[in-house]
């Protein structure tokens, strides 16, 4: 990943609801063998109940449907299938406003076509937003961060829903109000909250179709343009390593957030850390030519805090991305220790 990964990282950020909108995407994408043992027929009675239901609920249940992204004053909505079946996946994500677009996944294969604004490597995008791929496959205890608890029922998009508040036990993170459909656990609704208890971002379904009965055309490219293709981590590799920081150290960071996934072409450069529910990412790179504004900035739930740090004699951009307060964020950039050694790695001969 260059310094310019930065950038278009952040650009994400502003698109369009798609980056944010993998939770529903990329949620849970661990074997779905693994997720039968833990499924149960008995009606969930606690909040922790529900939540051990919302995972297996995600990828096994099949829908269709469109939902709505709202962050900060940005309305964006996405038309979604999502078919579970023999064992396997497949999903077609389209974008319904601000340009054209659209994901598909089967199995493990996916393929995205972007409009020219939204064109990245899929390598060099670390995934945010709640229940994201790369963090649901490491077990967390989110209970010790989180206080879930069974706050009503509702009705959401023509379903039955039950609440499950999840508030944060510290001011470090955000606290979480989902929506969950009362005979398949699936996630229908959710809201993001600010430490003072405001909706910072909202995902809603208004229109559902729960259903096995989804044909095949569904799940075919249709849109026309680049296409990038790439081929998901499968769970074999989930014994592997967690990612390292390599040449550089963070010296705080909140309780119980852990080095969760990398971008491949990264070297260590740039690592998300994930407390089992949301998560943030962390990039170092050379600042070079590149000129951005330092400080921070918040869109929704989403804050970008960049600091500007010289070593050996030449600067170094460090951005903190993620669903985290303002003041966390810029905790976290200023826990950032360059290496030595690395600079100079970094900045060649």
């Amino acid at each position: 990943m260059n310094r310019w990964a930065i950038g278009k990282q952040i650009n994400l950020v502003g698109w369009t609801a798609l980056a944010l909108s993998m939770l529903l995407w990329v949620s849970v994408v661990a074997a779905p063998g693994a997720y039968a043992a833990e499924s149960s027929p008995e009606t969930p009675e606690t909040a922790v109940d529900w939540l051990e239901r919302l995972g297996p609920a995600l990828n096994m249940t099949s829908y269709k449907g469109v939902f709505v992204y709202m962050r900060g004053g940005q309305v964006h909505s996405m038309r979604i299938a999502h078919r579970f079946r023999e064992g396997r996946v497949e999903e077609r994500l389209v974008i319904q406003d601000g340009g054209s677009g659209e994901i598909v996944r089967k199995g493990m294969d996916v393929v995205c076509v972007l409009p020219d604004q939204g064109r990245v490597r899929l390598d060099d995008v670390i995934p945010s937003g709640p229940f994201a791929e790369a963090f649901a496959m490491q077990f967390m205890p989110v209970v010790q961060w989180y206080t879930p608890e069974l706050t009503g029922e509702d009705r959401v998009a023509g379903y039955d829903t039950v609440t499950v508040a999840l508030r944060a036990k510290d001011e470090n993170r955000y606290s979480y109000r989902l929506w969950l459909e009362q005979d398949t656990g699936l996630l229908v609704k959710s809201h993001v909250l600010d430490t003072d208890g405001s909706v910072l971002e909202q995902f809603q379904f208004t229109s559902l179709e729960i259903t096995d009965n989804i044909p095949d055309r569904e799940f075919e490219v249709q849109t026309e343009g680049h296409e990038i293709s790439r081929t998901l981590d499968g769970p074999e590799n989930n014994q592997s390593p967690l990612p390292r920081m390599n040449g550089w150290t963070l010296d705080w960071r909140p309780e119980g957030f852990m080095p969760a996934a990398a971008p491949r072409s990264s070297k260590g450069k740039a690592v998300a850390f994930s407390d089992g529910l949301t998560a943030f990412s962390v990039f170092v790179e050379p600042a070079g030519k590149l000129k951005m504004p330092t400080g921070v900035s918040r869109v929704g739930a989403t804050t970008i805090y960049l600091r500007q740090v010289d070593v050996v004699g030449h600067p170094f951009l460090i951005a903190v991305v993620g669903e985290i307060p303002p003041k966390t964020a810029g905790k976290l950039a200023e826990a950032v220790r360059i290496n030595d050694d690395l600079a100079l790695e970094l900045l060649g001969p």
